[in-house]
Formats: structure tokens, sequence, C-alpha cells
């Protein structure tokens, strides 16, 4: 992964047998298919926030997904022999930097050592990182008398050379058990690595690590794996609360180049001007367009800057000596990272009820405030709401939050469908979250990498994030401290919004949202007289997304939500957001990427099987043995001589007739969840296990 500034990165937790079902967010795990054919999963996928809101083991809701893909692809291509010649290059080059300073008489503080040297120049640590800058190499300052050296495969002759000479090491000073490419023979280096900690066991055997040694062959299994996916470049993913919009090239091929991908975190101010630039740009941006007084970056993720937005007010209060304030109070539609959000500041979570309209009520929250005003530190509201509707007492809802002392958070999940026509800093929000991932085009990524900054109105900015190695990062006396790792979050992606914005500009932002309420509006009128949309606003009209309530449905036919969201594989398309918030419902957001055609092409799929829902209904297909329930049909199972459905392999396959132009064909039939669940394998299998 490039250093991007500071990210995004991936990392990395295990565990040992038997607690592996506390770790945060999803694991992969293995289960089978409705034939018992071996399929991958995300096991115990329901996130658990959802279910235990409070009382989950994180907030975590934004994985590293697209960076893990990628350490995953390196290990792939180069397998297990190329990983290790890497390794022992990496390890050469710094035994080269740790051999030339010992034969030129400077001190190295370590006999073992894999890839960084830290010497010792007593009083001369600044002077020598200084010269090594003027000779184009950044080292770090470990302290006034030691300097660290890192090396890696990137590393060359020329680097030890330059390195070397900043030490003031005459040139001949490096030379001895060299090798034709100035790498030292391995009699010599191998010494700084003890024997006890050198790997014996085998790694990497699965035969996928071995197969793919030519870019051609690589190419040919990334695009096979490619196949198996429903993306934005096959179709609309309409899932609820997700804003899954497209990620324009445009946008994108920037966090290519190298001036942006390869920047370390902690390189000299001086040499990243650009890049606070553009940090710079963006935060002012963001704050404009959310109608707050100040914006960091920092957070890595909607959780993140849940987190940090949280602290803030913490930080807040008890500058004015009212610590004590620590109740949270949570719609009970809320998002169920916000309770663990709270839980992780420090706080309790108060639930506040909905009304039968899903907003909330208002009765309630008046209650909850006399019952625990003193108290009260913060109210966390998403608006519009989860429900999917814009909810006329949010002014109401913030002023009596700050009368009673509190403070107002809006979580900036469903912001897609506020900019440019409303500012959260204007209507009574103190403090937001905004999901870069979603309102501004950084590729979800699979869950992730995302970017949660915080916009926050002038008395909060005092409080929030710093970094202790970074002073331009935030405030310095009074933050509440780092959020994330890097100063400034993942940096190396922030050029994709900042392109979002800049080619969009005020008026496109604006329209951008209004094609966004506008589509959801035009699925909720279409699919209204088949599926009941669950939540509106006084007009009829919903915000950016819409409920399709089928819990009628399923108790008069048996057809559940999760068998249409299956059926909808077959029609090419990926399923909306199942039975969240609410239990039995499909959630349905299109998003302005979406035109006229493709949210057509998605109402008649979704209209189609309404009617097939009627057949099972009428008896004209059987209650369990049908399309909706045996969903989604594999090319396999179509052509299996021993076809014993009472429904035809035409009605399973290509249910409309544009189907028969551009078909997508899942890899696998419906998995076994609860089999997956109570069977967590999360080891790769051997490939015999896919075979029939």
């Amino acid at each position: 992964m490039p250093y991007g500034f500071g990210g995004p990165h991936a990392g990395y937790m295990a565990v040992r047998e038997g607690i592996q079902r506390q770790l945060p967010g999803r694991l992969v795990g293995v289960s089978v298919d409705a034939d018992g054919a071996t399929a991958y999963r995300l096991a115990l996928q329901t996130r658990e926030q959802h279910i235990r809101r409070e009382k989950a083991t994180s907030n975590i809701c934004t994985a590293q997904v697209l960076l893990a893909v990628m350490a995953s692809m390196y290990a792939v291509y180069h397998g297990p022999e190329g990983l290790a010649a890497i390794a022992q290059r990496t390890h050469r080059r710094a035994a080269e930097v740790a051999g030339g300073l010992r034969r030129g008489g400077v001190e190295v503080v370590h006999e073992a050592f894999f890839d960084t040297v830290t010497a010792r120049v007593p009083g001369r640590a600044a002077d020598v990182v200084a010269a090594a800058r003027e000779r184009g190499v950044n080292l770090r300052l470990v302290d006034a008398d030691r300097v660290a050296v890192a090396c890696d495969e990137t590393t060359l002759p020329e680097h030890v050379a330059a390195v070397l000479a900043a030490f003031g090491v005459p040139a001949d000073g490096a030379d001895g058990a060299d090798g034709a490419d100035g790498a030292q023979d391995p009699a010599v280096f191998g010494e700084a690595i003890p024997d006890a900690l050198r790997r014996q066991s085998p790694y990497l055997t699965h035969p996928v690590f071995h197969e793919h040694r030519s870019e051609t062959a690589m190419l040919r299994y990334l695009r096979r794996l490619q196949d198996k996916d429903i993306a934005l470049d096959r179709s609309m993913i309409p899932l609820g609360s997700c804003t899954m919009k497209l990620n324009a090239t445009a946008e994108m091929e920037p966090i290519t180049w190298p001036e942006f991908a390869n920047v370390h975190p902690f390189a000299p101010v001086e040499q990243v001007g650009g890049y606070l630039e553009l940090i710079g740009e963006l935060e002012d941006r963001l704050a404009e367009i959310t109608g707050y007084a100040k914006v960091s970056v920092q957070p890595n993720a909607g959780s993140q800057g849940e987190l940090a937005g949280l602290l803030a007010i913490r930080g807040y209060h008890a500058s004015r000596g009212e610590a004590h304030r620590t109740v949270c109070l949570i719609p009970s539609s809320a998002h169920g990272t916000n309770a663990a959000s709270a839980v992780m500041a420090g706080m309790k979570v108060v639930v506040v009820k909905c009304d039968d309209g899903g907003n909330i009520d208002l009765d309630d929250l008046h209650g909850k405030i006399a019952r625990h005003g003193a108290d009260l530190a913060a109210i966390m509201v998403t608006y519009p709401s989860t429900h999917g509707v814009f909810e006329e007492s949010i002014t109401e809802v913030c002023s009596a939050v700050h009368e009673a002392g509190g403070q107002v958070y809006v979580d900036g999940a469903n912001l897609n469908a506020l900019v440019g026509l409303a500012r959260p800093g204007e209507f009574g929000s103190d403090v937001s979250h905004l999901n870069l991932h979603k309102t501004f085009c950084i590729p979800h990524g699979g869950g992730g990498p995302g970017v949660g900054p915080i916009g926050v109105r002038e008395h909060l900015a005092p409080f929030l994030p710093n970094h202790p190695l970074r002073e331009e990062a935030g405030p310095r006396e009074t933050g509440v401290g780092p959020i994330s790792a890097a100063p400034w979050g993942s940096a190396g992606i922030l050029p994709i919004s900042w392109a979002y914005i800049a080619m969009m500009g005020p008026d496109g932002l604006r329209a951008a949202t209004e094609g966004a309420i506008i589509g959801a509006n035009y699925l909720a009128a279409r699919l209204g007289p088949h599926y009941p949309i669950l939540y509106t606003g006084r007009n009829g009209l919903v915000a950016h997304e819409c409920i399709a309530d089928l819990r009628k449905i399923t108790k008069e036919t048996g057809i559940t939500a999760e068998d249409v969201a299956k059926r909808l594989i077959d029609y090419g398309f990926h399923a909306p957001t199942l039975s969240f918030p609410v239990a039995g419902t499909l959630m349905i957001e299109p998003t302005e990427s979406e035109d006229l055609a493709e949210l057509d092409r998605f109402c008649d799929a979704m209209i189609e099987i309404r009617r097939e829902i009627q057949r099972v209904a009428d008896g004209g297909y059987d209650a369990e043995d049908n399309p909706l329930k045996n969903a989604p049909h594999t090319a396999a199972a179509l052509l299996a001589e021993d076809w014993k459905h009472p429904y035809g392999r035409e009605e399973a396959a290509y249910p409309l007739p544009a189907l028969r132009e551009n078909k997508y064909w899942p890899p696998v039939r419906r998995i076994d969840q609860a089999y997956g669940d109570r069977n967590l394998v999360c080891s790769c299998p051997p490939p015999e296990a896919f075979e029939d």
C-alpha cells in the first residue's frame, strides 16, 4: 500500500481459537449453498451494533476491505518465495547501512534488526537528519543523539550511499561483502536476524499463492473474481443508507499520482505544502457546505467521526465544569453505531421512542429531558431520519436539548439529501460527521476505506482531534488527542472528494441532491402500488430513500423480504438494505447517479417479482418450491439434467426479456446462513472443496 500521507492503510487483528466471535466487525467465513457447494459469506454478517447497540464490542462499521484485497493480491502475485526474496532484499539493505556505519565508526545501538537501523551520534542527530535531507533522503530523528534509518525493497545502493554520507562516513566505508547489485552477501547480512526468530514453518501453502506468476495470469485471475460480483459497473446498487454513487475516473486518477501516493505521513512540513493546501481547502469547503465553523478530516470512518464528535462534546462540557453531563439521548430508529460510539466516549445511552410515523416521539423526548436534564450531554439524531423522511420537528428537538444544556449531534449518514439545500450547522446542530465515502464519492471498496470528517460550531472547535507529532493537525492545547494514527487520517484519498466538489461546484452539488431526492420519490411512486412504502412525510413524499414494507405480504404468502432480495439477483440487481431499520422491509436508495432508464429497470424487476409473489398467493406456484424461495439460480443449477422444480428453467433465468441481452450469473445458490454462523470457518479451504 502506498503511504498516502497517512492512509488509507489496513490493520489486522488475530486471536486464538475460541474468542474469534468477539472480534469487532465481520469475518469472511465458509458455508454451503442450497446444493451443498462450498460458498464464502460474511459470517455473523448483521453488524453487531444493530443487534447489541450500546453493548457492542466496538463501534466499527467500516472495514478497510479494499486495502485488504490489495495486500492479499500482493501475496497472490509474489507467493511465499517472492515475499521471502523481498524480505531478504530489504534486510540486506538495512544490513548494508549498519555495516557501513560500523566500519565508519558510528555506533549501531542493536545487534539484531530486520529493516530499521538506529544509530547513536551524540549531539549530532539533527545535523545528520538535515544532511540526509539535503541529499534527498528523509531519516527519523529519534532524539538529540539517535537517528533511525528504515529500508524497504525500493531502497537502492545510491540511497545507502547517501545515508552513509549524511553520517559523515566516507564512500569506502560502505565497502565490504557487496554483491553485484551492491547488496551484502547473505552470509554477512543474515547474522542480524537471530536463528530463534527465523521462520521454519511453511506459509501461503494454498495453490492460489503459486498459480499467478505473470501479469497476464494475474489480470485474468482478477477478472474472474470481478465477474462474480454485482458492482456499480454492472448495475444500480440500491442499498438504503449507503449512498452507492458514481466514483468518477477523473476524481480517482489523482490518488495514483506519486506526488499524492508516495508521501510519508510525517514528512517535513516544508515538503507537503500541496497536501496541506488541498486538505485546508477541502475542510473549508465542507464547512461551507454544512454550515459549521471548522472541520477535521482526521477520522478514518463514520464510526471514528462519531467518537471524535462525542469526545468534542465531552471536552466542551468538562471545560465548563460540567463533566458530569454524560447522558446521550438516542432515538430508537438510530443506526446502532450511534449507541456503540456513545459508550466508547464514556456516555450513558438513553433511548427515545419513535411514533407510528417513524418520527421522534416528542412527548417521550421531553420526558427524558426532564428526567435527565442535569446530566444531559447530547442527543444523536440522523437527518433525514434513518426511516427516509425529513422530520419536521428537527428544530424543536434541537431547541429542547439546547435549553437543557445539552449539545446536538446530527449524524451525517444521509447528507446526500441535504447538500445545497440545508446546512446542519444552521438548523440547530452543534456537530456532525460526514461520510466522504458516501456523499462525496470516495468508493466504498466493499466496506472501506472510508473517511468520516467532523464539522463543529465555533464553541466546539477547540476540542477537535489533534496529534502529538503534528501541531498543524488540530488544536494544540485543548484538542481531544488523535482519533487515528495519522495526523490527517486517510489523506491519500482526500483528492477524490476535493475533485468532486471542485468539478461539481455549488450548482452541481445542489442538482445532485435534488436528483437523489427526485429519484427516491420516483421509485416510491412506482413501487407504492405494489409494496407499501412504510414511512413518508406529511405530503406523502420521502427524502433520498424509501422503505418497502413486506411484512403483510410475508404474512399472507410466506414470501419474505430475504426471498425478494435473493430473487433480485436473478434480475441482475444487488439487493436493497434488508431488514434495517425495520425487520421485514427493504430500504432502497437510488442516488443521483442513476438515470431514468436504470430506475425503471429496477422498478420493472420489483414489479415482476410482485407478480411472482401473487402467483404464490393464487396457487400458481408451490408455496415452497418456487422461483423466489429457490433464488438465486446458478447456471449449473439450470443446466442440471434432473430439474425437479414445477416451474421452468426459463422462468428462473430470464423472468424479463431484457435479461437475455445482459445476464448476471451468480456464482453460488442461496447460502445457508445459519450453518455458516454455527460453523465459523475462517480459513481458506483447499481447491478440492469446490469440486463436484
